[in-house]
Protein backbone atom coordinates (compact mmCIF):
# COMPACT_ATOMS: atom_id res chain seq x y z
CA UNK A 1 0.00 0.00 0.00
CA UNK A 2 0.78 3.40 -0.49
CA UNK A 3 1.92 5.44 2.26
CA UNK A 4 -0.28 8.05 3.93
CA UNK A 5 1.27 11.76 4.04
CA UNK A 6 -1.00 12.89 7.50
CA UNK A 7 -1.15 16.10 8.60
CA UNK A 8 0.89 15.68 11.00
CA UNK A 9 4.17 13.99 8.87
CA UNK A 10 3.87 17.36 6.54
CA UNK A 11 4.22 19.46 9.20
CA UNK A 12 7.11 17.62 10.40
CA UNK A 13 8.91 17.29 6.68
CA UNK A 14 8.57 21.66 6.70
CA UNK A 15 10.09 22.20 10.33
CA UNK A 16 13.12 19.68 8.68
CA UNK A 17 12.84 22.36 5.48
CA UNK A 18 13.02 25.32 7.80
CA UNK A 19 16.02 23.51 9.90
CA UNK A 20 17.94 22.99 6.59
CA UNK A 21 17.52 26.89 5.51
CA UNK A 22 18.44 28.27 8.51
CA UNK A 23 22.01 25.78 9.14
CA UNK A 24 24.96 28.04 9.44
CA UNK A 25 26.95 25.01 9.13
CA UNK A 26 25.84 24.02 5.70
CA UNK A 27 27.18 25.51 2.28
CA UNK A 28 24.92 26.55 -0.52
CA UNK A 29 24.90 23.12 -1.94
CA UNK A 30 24.76 21.36 0.93
CA UNK A 31 21.56 23.04 1.22
CA UNK A 32 20.26 22.81 -2.23
CA UNK A 33 21.03 19.05 -1.79
CA UNK A 34 19.12 18.44 1.67
CA UNK A 35 16.18 20.86 -0.12
CA UNK A 36 16.12 18.43 -3.03
CA UNK A 37 15.91 15.43 -0.76
CA UNK A 38 12.99 16.59 1.56
CA UNK A 39 10.79 17.66 -1.98
CA UNK A 40 11.53 13.95 -3.05
CA UNK A 41 10.45 12.50 0.35
CA UNK A 42 6.64 14.61 0.56
CA UNK A 43 5.68 12.30 -2.74
CA UNK A 44 4.25 8.37 -1.41
CA UNK A 45 4.81 6.74 -5.00
CA UNK A 46 5.52 2.90 -3.68
CA UNK A 47 3.31 0.24 -3.16
CA UNK A 48 5.22 -0.64 0.06
CA UNK A 49 4.77 -4.23 1.82
CA UNK A 50 2.69 -4.29 4.98
CA UNK A 51 4.90 -4.15 8.23
CA UNK A 52 7.24 -2.18 6.73
CA UNK A 53 6.58 1.49 9.10
CA UNK A 54 7.00 -0.29 12.03
CA UNK A 55 10.26 -1.77 11.15
CA UNK A 56 11.62 1.63 9.25
CA UNK A 57 9.80 4.75 10.38
CA UNK A 58 10.02 4.03 13.73
CA UNK A 59 12.73 5.30 16.33
CA UNK A 60 16.79 4.20 15.81
CA UNK A 61 16.94 2.13 18.42
CA UNK A 62 14.27 -0.43 17.15
CA UNK A 63 14.42 0.14 13.24
CA UNK A 64 15.56 -3.07 11.43
CA UNK A 65 15.60 -1.59 7.90
CA UNK A 66 17.26 1.43 6.55
CA UNK A 67 17.22 2.94 3.81
CA UNK A 68 20.09 4.87 3.82
CA UNK A 69 18.66 8.48 2.89
CA UNK A 70 17.45 7.49 -0.44
CA UNK A 71 14.26 8.87 -0.25
CA UNK A 72 10.47 8.32 -1.23
CA UNK A 73 10.85 8.49 -4.43
CA UNK A 74 13.44 6.63 -6.06
CA UNK A 75 14.25 8.53 -9.69
CA UNK A 76 17.23 7.33 -10.26
CA UNK A 77 19.85 4.85 -9.43
CA UNK A 78 22.05 4.70 -6.52
CA UNK A 79 25.26 3.90 -7.80
CA UNK A 80 26.35 4.58 -11.40
CA UNK A 81 29.04 2.86 -12.77
CA UNK A 82 29.85 4.58 -16.32
CA UNK A 83 31.47 3.06 -19.58
CA UNK A 84 34.52 5.73 -18.75
CA UNK A 85 36.64 4.34 -22.00
CA UNK A 86 33.67 4.39 -23.97
CA UNK A 87 33.25 8.50 -23.31
CA UNK A 88 36.91 9.26 -24.14
CA UNK A 89 36.54 7.34 -27.58
CA UNK A 90 33.54 8.34 -28.86
CA UNK A 91 32.45 11.67 -26.59
CA UNK A 92 28.77 12.65 -26.22
CA UNK A 93 26.04 14.81 -28.47
CA UNK A 94 24.29 15.48 -25.17
CA UNK A 95 27.10 16.97 -23.57
CA UNK A 96 28.62 18.58 -26.88
CA UNK A 97 31.92 16.84 -25.87
CA UNK A 98 33.86 15.25 -28.96
CA UNK A 99 36.49 12.25 -28.76
CA UNK A 100 39.57 12.94 -26.44
CA UNK A 101 42.79 13.48 -28.52
CA UNK A 102 45.06 14.26 -26.36
CA UNK A 103 45.78 13.68 -21.49
CA UNK A 104 44.38 17.75 -21.45
CA UNK A 105 41.29 17.10 -23.41
CA UNK A 106 40.93 13.55 -21.89
CA UNK A 107 40.84 15.45 -18.48
CA UNK A 108 38.44 18.31 -19.56
CA UNK A 109 36.20 15.93 -20.87
CA UNK A 110 36.22 13.44 -17.35
CA UNK A 111 35.37 16.49 -15.22
CA UNK A 112 32.50 17.20 -17.52
CA UNK A 113 30.62 14.06 -17.26
CA UNK A 114 31.45 13.76 -13.82
CA UNK A 115 29.40 16.50 -13.31
CA UNK A 116 26.34 15.25 -15.27
CA UNK A 117 26.42 11.26 -13.34
CA UNK A 118 23.60 11.43 -11.06
CA UNK A 119 23.43 9.66 -7.51
CA UNK A 120 21.62 9.87 -4.28
CA UNK A 121 23.99 12.56 -3.51
CA UNK A 122 24.28 14.05 -6.75
CA UNK A 123 27.85 13.14 -7.35
CA UNK A 124 29.17 10.34 -8.91
CA UNK A 125 30.19 7.44 -7.12
CA UNK A 126 32.64 5.62 -9.73
CA UNK A 127 35.25 7.90 -11.49
CA UNK A 128 37.23 5.24 -13.45
CA UNK A 129 39.65 3.01 -13.58
CA UNK A 130 42.02 5.95 -13.63
CA UNK A 131 45.22 4.28 -14.87
CA UNK A 132 44.86 2.19 -17.82
CA UNK A 133 42.06 5.01 -18.38
CA UNK A 134 44.52 8.24 -19.03
CA UNK A 135 47.60 5.78 -19.89
CA UNK A 136 47.14 5.99 -23.83
CA UNK A 137 46.92 9.24 -23.65
CA UNK A 138 50.29 10.13 -21.83
CA UNK A 139 52.46 8.89 -24.20
CA UNK A 140 55.54 11.05 -24.39
CA UNK A 141 54.84 13.59 -21.54
CA UNK A 142 57.40 13.60 -19.01
CA UNK A 143 56.70 12.44 -15.69
CA UNK A 144 56.49 16.45 -14.34
CA UNK A 145 54.07 17.49 -16.87
CA UNK A 146 51.44 14.59 -15.87
CA UNK A 147 52.40 15.15 -12.57
CA UNK A 148 51.58 18.78 -12.54
CA UNK A 149 48.46 18.48 -14.81
CA UNK A 150 47.11 15.38 -12.33
CA UNK A 151 47.63 17.64 -9.39
CA UNK A 152 45.34 20.68 -10.74
CA UNK A 153 43.00 17.93 -11.96
CA UNK A 154 42.70 15.77 -8.83
CA UNK A 155 42.43 19.14 -6.82
CA UNK A 156 39.36 20.75 -8.86
CA UNK A 157 37.86 16.95 -8.28
CA UNK A 158 38.34 17.33 -4.38
CA UNK A 159 37.12 20.94 -5.02
CA UNK A 160 34.03 20.26 -6.90
CA UNK A 161 32.91 16.31 -5.82
CA UNK A 162 32.11 17.47 -2.13
CA UNK A 163 31.70 13.78 -1.04
CA UNK A 164 34.01 11.07 -0.47
CA UNK A 165 32.12 8.28 -1.37
CA UNK A 166 33.23 9.30 -4.77
CA UNK A 167 35.77 6.14 -5.95
CA UNK A 168 38.47 5.43 -8.02
CA UNK A 169 40.36 2.21 -8.80
CA UNK A 170 44.24 1.41 -10.00
CA UNK A 171 45.45 -2.18 -10.67
CA UNK A 172 45.82 -5.15 -10.79
CA UNK A 173 48.90 -4.48 -13.45
CA UNK A 174 51.41 -2.05 -12.75
CA UNK A 175 51.24 1.07 -14.95
CA UNK A 176 53.25 4.41 -15.03
CA UNK A 177 50.18 6.02 -14.42
CA UNK A 178 49.47 4.61 -11.99
CA UNK A 179 52.80 4.81 -9.61
CA UNK A 180 52.49 8.98 -11.23
CA UNK A 181 48.59 8.83 -9.52
CA UNK A 182 49.84 7.42 -6.31
CA UNK A 183 52.41 10.14 -6.19
CA UNK A 184 50.31 12.86 -6.57
CA UNK A 185 47.78 11.59 -4.45
CA UNK A 186 50.36 11.12 -0.99
CA UNK A 187 51.17 14.97 -1.89
CA UNK A 188 48.12 16.19 -2.29
CA UNK A 189 47.03 14.29 0.74
CA UNK A 190 43.15 15.23 -0.49
CA UNK A 191 39.94 12.93 0.75
CA UNK A 192 38.31 13.25 -2.80
CA UNK A 193 38.66 10.56 -4.49
CA UNK A 194 38.77 7.71 -2.91
CA UNK A 195 41.09 4.90 -3.61
CA UNK A 196 41.43 1.67 -4.43
CA UNK A 197 44.39 -0.61 -5.69
CA UNK A 198 43.05 -3.87 -7.29
CA UNK A 199 45.93 -6.92 -5.94
CA UNK A 200 46.54 -9.79 -7.75
CA UNK A 201 48.80 -12.32 -7.68
CA UNK A 202 51.14 -10.99 -10.48
CA UNK A 203 51.03 -7.63 -9.52
CA UNK A 204 54.43 -6.51 -8.84
CA UNK A 205 55.29 -5.88 -5.50
CA UNK A 206 56.85 -2.20 -5.72
CA UNK A 207 53.69 -1.20 -7.56
CA UNK A 208 52.09 -2.42 -4.17
CA UNK A 209 54.41 -0.82 -1.92
CA UNK A 210 54.11 2.77 -3.72
CA UNK A 211 50.39 2.11 -2.86
CA UNK A 212 52.08 1.46 0.75
CA UNK A 213 53.56 4.41 0.53
CA UNK A 214 50.59 6.31 -0.68
CA UNK A 215 48.17 5.21 2.08
CA UNK A 216 50.62 6.14 4.76
CA UNK A 217 50.39 9.86 4.34
CA UNK A 218 46.88 9.79 2.85
CA UNK A 219 44.73 7.11 3.67
CA UNK A 220 44.54 5.39 0.23
CA UNK A 221 44.42 3.38 -1.56
CA UNK A 222 42.96 0.62 -0.11
CA UNK A 223 43.79 -3.34 -1.21
CA UNK A 224 41.16 -5.62 -3.34
CA UNK A 225 41.11 -8.89 -4.00
CA UNK A 226 40.99 -8.42 -7.57
CA UNK A 227 40.76 -12.90 -7.84
CA UNK A 228 38.26 -12.53 -5.08
CA UNK A 229 36.13 -10.16 -6.97
CA UNK A 230 36.54 -11.12 -10.68
CA UNK A 231 35.83 -14.74 -10.06
CA UNK A 232 32.45 -13.42 -8.94
CA UNK A 233 31.49 -10.65 -10.76
CA UNK A 234 33.56 -11.27 -14.04
CA UNK A 235 36.21 -8.84 -15.86
CA UNK A 236 33.67 -6.22 -16.00
CA UNK A 237 33.78 -5.32 -12.22
CA UNK A 238 34.71 -1.99 -10.67
CA UNK A 239 34.91 -1.04 -6.99
CA UNK A 240 33.35 2.48 -6.22
CA UNK A 241 31.55 4.40 -3.11
CA UNK A 242 32.96 2.78 -0.10
CA UNK A 243 34.39 -0.45 -1.14
CA UNK A 244 31.20 -1.85 -3.82
CA UNK A 245 32.18 -4.40 -6.02
CA UNK A 246 29.22 -3.49 -8.93
CA UNK A 247 29.54 -3.98 -12.94
CA UNK A 248 30.92 -1.42 -14.98
CA UNK A 249 28.43 0.18 -17.26
CA UNK A 250 25.71 -0.46 -15.12
CA UNK A 251 25.85 -0.03 -10.99
CA UNK A 252 23.37 -0.94 -8.31
CA UNK A 253 19.51 0.39 -8.30
CA UNK A 254 19.35 0.70 -4.58
CA UNK A 255 20.67 -0.27 -1.25
CA UNK A 256 18.78 -1.08 2.24
CA UNK A 257 20.24 -2.63 5.30
CA UNK A 258 18.96 -4.70 8.04
CA UNK A 259 20.01 -3.85 10.87
CA UNK A 260 20.91 -7.08 12.42
CA UNK A 261 21.62 -5.49 16.76
CA UNK A 262 17.90 -4.55 16.48
CA UNK A 263 16.62 -7.59 15.14
CA UNK A 264 18.05 -9.56 17.74
CA UNK A 265 15.94 -7.13 19.85
CA UNK A 266 13.00 -8.57 18.66
CA UNK A 267 14.04 -12.19 19.51
CA UNK A 268 13.64 -14.25 22.26
CA UNK A 269 16.27 -16.30 21.58
CA UNK A 270 18.23 -17.52 18.81
CA UNK A 271 15.72 -19.78 17.40
CA UNK A 272 13.29 -17.16 17.65
CA UNK A 273 15.78 -14.77 15.87
CA UNK A 274 16.62 -17.76 12.93
CA UNK A 275 13.19 -19.03 12.63
CA UNK A 276 10.95 -15.47 12.83
CA UNK A 277 12.38 -12.48 13.37
CA UNK A 278 15.16 -12.74 10.64
CA UNK A 279 13.35 -14.36 8.30
CA UNK A 280 9.87 -11.81 8.70
CA UNK A 281 12.35 -8.89 8.54
CA UNK A 282 14.62 -9.81 5.16
CA UNK A 283 11.35 -10.53 3.44
CA UNK A 284 9.80 -7.43 3.75
CA UNK A 285 13.24 -6.09 3.00
CA UNK A 286 13.72 -7.84 -0.26
CA UNK A 287 9.97 -6.92 -1.39
CA UNK A 288 10.09 -2.94 -0.71
CA UNK A 289 13.73 -3.28 -2.77
CA UNK A 290 11.44 -5.54 -5.62
CA UNK A 291 9.06 -2.02 -5.39
CA UNK A 292 11.79 0.66 -5.31
CA UNK A 293 13.51 -1.34 -8.37
CA UNK A 294 10.09 -1.46 -10.08
CA UNK A 295 9.20 1.90 -10.08
CA UNK A 296 12.98 2.88 -10.92
CA UNK A 297 12.76 0.60 -14.17
CA UNK A 298 9.34 1.14 -15.49
CA UNK A 299 7.94 4.30 -13.89
CA UNK A 300 10.61 7.22 -13.44
CA UNK A 301 11.72 7.20 -17.37
CA UNK A 302 15.86 7.06 -16.19
CA UNK A 303 16.84 4.02 -18.44
CA UNK A 304 14.35 5.43 -21.34
CA UNK A 305 15.62 8.98 -21.11
CA UNK A 306 19.00 9.63 -19.15
CA UNK A 307 21.76 10.62 -21.86
CA UNK A 308 24.24 8.09 -20.20
CA UNK A 309 21.90 5.10 -21.30
CA UNK A 310 20.86 6.48 -24.69
CA UNK A 311 24.53 7.05 -25.40
CA UNK A 312 25.38 3.59 -24.36
CA UNK A 313 27.63 4.97 -21.18
CA UNK A 314 25.12 2.47 -18.86
CA UNK A 315 22.71 -0.06 -19.47
CA UNK A 316 20.09 -1.40 -17.86
CA UNK A 317 21.19 -5.36 -18.09
CA UNK A 318 23.94 -4.33 -15.90
CA UNK A 319 22.63 -3.20 -12.39
CA UNK A 320 21.65 -5.23 -9.63
CA UNK A 321 20.77 -4.10 -6.09
CA UNK A 322 22.78 -4.49 -2.83
CA UNK A 323 21.21 -6.51 -0.08
CA UNK A 324 22.89 -4.72 2.98
CA UNK A 325 23.27 -5.44 6.79
CA UNK A 326 24.86 -3.97 9.42
CA UNK A 327 25.55 -4.92 13.07
CA UNK A 328 26.43 -8.96 13.35
CA UNK A 329 28.73 -8.37 15.81
CA UNK A 330 26.35 -6.44 18.15
CA UNK A 331 23.50 -9.29 17.39
CA UNK A 332 26.05 -12.54 17.84
CA UNK A 333 26.65 -10.98 21.33
CA UNK A 334 22.86 -9.76 21.98
CA UNK A 335 21.37 -13.35 21.17
CA UNK A 336 24.37 -15.13 23.17
CA UNK A 337 23.09 -12.98 25.94
CA UNK A 338 19.71 -13.96 25.90
CA UNK A 339 20.89 -17.61 25.94
CA UNK A 340 22.94 -17.31 28.76
CA UNK A 341 25.96 -18.91 26.72
CA UNK A 342 28.97 -16.61 27.29
CA UNK A 343 31.19 -14.95 24.47
CA UNK A 344 32.02 -11.98 22.53
CA UNK A 345 31.89 -11.93 18.52
CA UNK A 346 35.99 -11.77 17.27
CA UNK A 347 37.14 -13.72 20.61
CA UNK A 348 34.67 -16.81 20.76
CA UNK A 349 34.29 -19.68 18.96
CA UNK A 350 30.62 -20.31 19.49
CA UNK A 351 30.37 -16.61 18.75
CA UNK A 352 32.01 -16.87 15.73
CA UNK A 353 30.47 -19.85 14.77
CA UNK A 354 26.54 -17.99 15.19
CA UNK A 355 27.54 -15.72 13.05
CA UNK A 356 28.18 -18.16 10.11
CA UNK A 357 25.33 -19.84 10.75
CA UNK A 358 23.32 -16.22 10.02
CA UNK A 359 25.47 -15.14 7.61
CA UNK A 360 25.12 -18.26 5.97
CA UNK A 361 20.76 -18.09 6.46
CA UNK A 362 21.27 -14.39 4.90
CA UNK A 363 22.98 -15.76 2.33
CA UNK A 364 20.49 -18.29 1.63
CA UNK A 365 17.55 -15.64 1.63
CA UNK A 366 19.41 -13.81 -0.84
CA UNK A 367 20.27 -16.72 -3.23
CA UNK A 368 16.42 -17.83 -2.74
CA UNK A 369 14.90 -13.98 -3.50
CA UNK A 370 14.42 -13.21 -7.28
CA UNK A 371 14.52 -10.02 -9.08
CA UNK A 372 14.06 -10.21 -12.52
CA UNK A 373 15.33 -7.08 -13.07
CA UNK A 374 19.12 -8.36 -11.62
CA UNK A 375 20.29 -9.79 -14.46
CA UNK A 376 23.46 -9.27 -14.23
CA UNK A 377 23.81 -11.08 -10.72
CA UNK A 378 21.52 -14.06 -12.04
CA UNK A 379 18.04 -12.35 -11.10
CA UNK A 380 19.49 -12.09 -7.53
CA UNK A 381 20.71 -8.58 -4.86
CA UNK A 382 24.46 -8.37 -4.25
CA UNK A 383 25.46 -8.72 -0.42
CA UNK A 384 27.00 -6.13 1.15
CA UNK A 385 28.30 -5.50 4.41
CA UNK A 386 27.66 -1.64 4.99
CA UNK A 387 29.77 0.32 6.64
CA UNK A 388 27.68 2.47 9.00
CA UNK A 389 25.84 6.07 9.83
CA UNK A 390 27.01 8.84 11.66
CA UNK A 391 24.10 8.19 14.06
CA UNK A 392 24.58 4.38 14.72
CA UNK A 393 24.95 4.15 18.08
CA UNK A 394 26.37 0.77 19.38
CA UNK A 395 26.42 -0.64 15.71
CA UNK A 396 29.38 -1.94 14.05
CA UNK A 397 29.40 -1.76 10.31
CA UNK A 398 29.16 -4.93 8.54
CA UNK A 399 30.63 -7.95 10.22
CA UNK A 400 33.47 -5.90 11.83
CA UNK A 401 34.43 -6.86 15.40
CA UNK A 402 33.47 -3.59 17.28
CA UNK A 403 35.90 -0.73 17.90
CA UNK A 404 37.50 -1.38 21.34
CA UNK A 405 37.35 -5.33 21.29
CA UNK A 406 39.88 -6.11 18.43
CA UNK A 407 42.18 -9.13 19.19
CA UNK A 408 45.47 -8.34 20.37
CA UNK A 409 47.57 -10.15 17.84
CA UNK A 410 46.65 -9.16 14.19
CA UNK A 411 46.74 -12.64 13.10
CA UNK A 412 43.59 -13.32 15.38
CA UNK A 413 42.26 -10.73 13.78
CA UNK A 414 42.30 -11.40 10.11
CA UNK A 415 41.18 -15.20 10.84
CA UNK A 416 38.14 -13.63 11.90
CA UNK A 417 37.13 -11.26 9.48
CA UNK A 418 38.67 -14.66 7.12
CA UNK A 419 35.28 -16.40 7.86
CA UNK A 420 33.25 -13.24 6.56
CA UNK A 421 34.16 -11.32 3.60
CA UNK A 422 33.62 -14.66 1.31
CA UNK A 423 29.64 -13.51 1.77
CA UNK A 424 29.99 -9.45 -0.05
CA UNK A 425 30.53 -9.51 -4.02
CA UNK A 426 28.91 -5.82 -3.52
CA UNK A 427 31.24 -4.82 -0.99
CA UNK A 428 33.39 -5.52 2.92
CA UNK A 429 36.25 -4.79 4.26
CA UNK A 430 38.58 -3.62 7.45
CA UNK A 431 40.13 -1.33 8.58
CA UNK A 432 43.83 -0.95 10.29
CA UNK A 433 45.31 2.15 11.36
CA UNK A 434 49.17 1.93 11.68
CA UNK A 435 52.12 3.31 14.06
CA UNK A 436 53.74 6.01 12.37
CA UNK A 437 56.90 4.00 12.68
CA UNK A 438 55.69 2.09 9.83
CA UNK A 439 57.07 4.31 7.41
CA UNK A 440 60.38 3.45 7.89
CA UNK A 441 59.33 -0.15 7.42
CA UNK A 442 56.38 -0.46 4.48
CA UNK A 443 57.20 -4.22 3.70
CA UNK A 444 55.27 -5.23 7.20
CA UNK A 445 52.35 -4.13 5.70
CA UNK A 446 52.53 -5.73 2.10
CA UNK A 447 52.79 -8.83 4.12
CA UNK A 448 49.85 -8.18 5.49
CA UNK A 449 48.40 -7.27 2.37
CA UNK A 450 50.21 -10.39 0.34
CA UNK A 451 49.16 -12.76 3.35
CA UNK A 452 45.30 -12.11 3.60
CA UNK A 453 44.58 -11.76 0.09
CA UNK A 454 46.00 -15.35 -0.08
CA UNK A 455 42.84 -16.45 1.99
CA UNK A 456 39.34 -15.28 1.82
CA UNK A 457 40.32 -11.90 3.05
CA UNK A 458 38.17 -9.13 0.19
CA UNK A 459 39.21 -5.72 1.23
CA UNK A 460 41.79 -4.10 3.23
CA UNK A 461 42.63 -0.37 4.52
CA UNK A 462 45.31 1.18 6.09
CA UNK A 463 46.01 4.77 7.14
CA UNK A 464 49.16 6.45 9.36
CA UNK A 465 47.75 6.85 13.40
CA UNK A 466 49.38 10.11 12.36
CA UNK A 467 47.79 11.08 9.29
CA UNK A 468 45.08 13.84 8.86
CA UNK A 469 43.29 11.98 6.09
CA UNK A 470 41.44 9.34 7.84
CA UNK A 471 39.07 6.32 6.95
CA UNK A 472 36.07 6.90 8.67
CA UNK A 473 34.55 3.29 7.41
CA UNK A 474 34.66 3.14 3.80
CA UNK A 475 35.04 6.39 3.15
CA UNK A 476 37.74 9.36 3.84
CA UNK A 477 37.29 12.76 5.89
CA UNK A 478 40.22 14.68 7.15
CA UNK A 479 40.45 15.40 10.89
CA UNK A 480 41.42 19.07 10.64
CA UNK A 481 38.07 19.71 8.76
CA UNK A 482 36.27 18.00 11.58
CA UNK A 483 37.71 19.75 13.84
CA UNK A 484 36.23 22.79 11.86
CA UNK A 485 32.58 21.40 11.67
CA UNK A 486 32.46 20.05 15.59
CA UNK A 487 33.53 24.25 16.25
CA UNK A 488 30.19 25.38 13.86
CA UNK A 489 31.79 26.57 10.76
CA UNK A 490 30.84 25.10 7.37
CA UNK A 491 33.16 22.70 5.51
CA UNK A 492 32.85 21.93 1.92
CA UNK A 493 32.09 17.94 1.87
CA UNK A 494 29.27 16.06 3.29
CA UNK A 495 30.93 13.03 4.28
CA UNK A 496 32.82 15.67 7.23
CA UNK A 497 29.58 16.03 8.68
CA UNK A 498 29.33 11.92 8.82
CA UNK A 499 32.60 11.19 9.78
CA UNK A 500 32.01 13.58 12.80
CA UNK A 501 29.02 11.48 13.77
CA UNK A 502 30.65 8.58 13.77
CA UNK A 503 33.78 9.85 15.67
CA UNK A 504 31.65 10.70 18.31
CA UNK A 505 29.20 7.58 18.10
CA UNK A 506 31.02 4.55 16.80
CA UNK A 507 34.54 5.73 18.51
CA UNK A 508 36.61 5.12 14.67
CA UNK A 509 39.31 7.71 16.10
CA UNK A 510 39.71 4.56 18.90
CA UNK A 511 40.83 1.64 16.87
CA UNK A 512 43.71 -0.33 18.07
CA UNK A 513 46.72 1.08 16.10
CA UNK A 514 49.15 -2.02 14.57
Amino acid sequence: MKRNMTPELLEEKRQEIYATLVDPTLSHEQRVTNLSRAAENMLAVLDEPDGLDELLRCDIDTRCICTLFEGEAPYRPRYICVDFEKFLQTGSDFLQVGPARDFYEALTNLMILYHNIPSITNFPVYVGDLDTLLEPYIGDLSDGEVKRALRHWLNTIDRTILDSFCHADIGPKATRMGRLLMEVEGELENAVPNLTMRVADDTPNDFILAGVQCALKSAKPSFANDKMFRSELGDNYCIASCYNGLYKAGGSYTLCRLVLHNIAKRATGIEDFKQNQLPYVMDIMARYMDERIRFLVEESGFFTHNFLVTEGFIRRENFTAMFGLVGLAECVNLLLEKEGVPGRFGHSEKANELGVEIMDQINGFNNNHYNKYCEAAGGHFLLHAQVGLADDHDVSPGTRIPIGEEPDELVDHLKVIDLFHKYFPSGTGDIFPVDITVHKNPQYVLDIIRGSLGMDIRYLSFYSSDSDVIRVTGYLVKRSEMEKLDAGAAVRQNTTGLGLGASKNCKILDRRIR
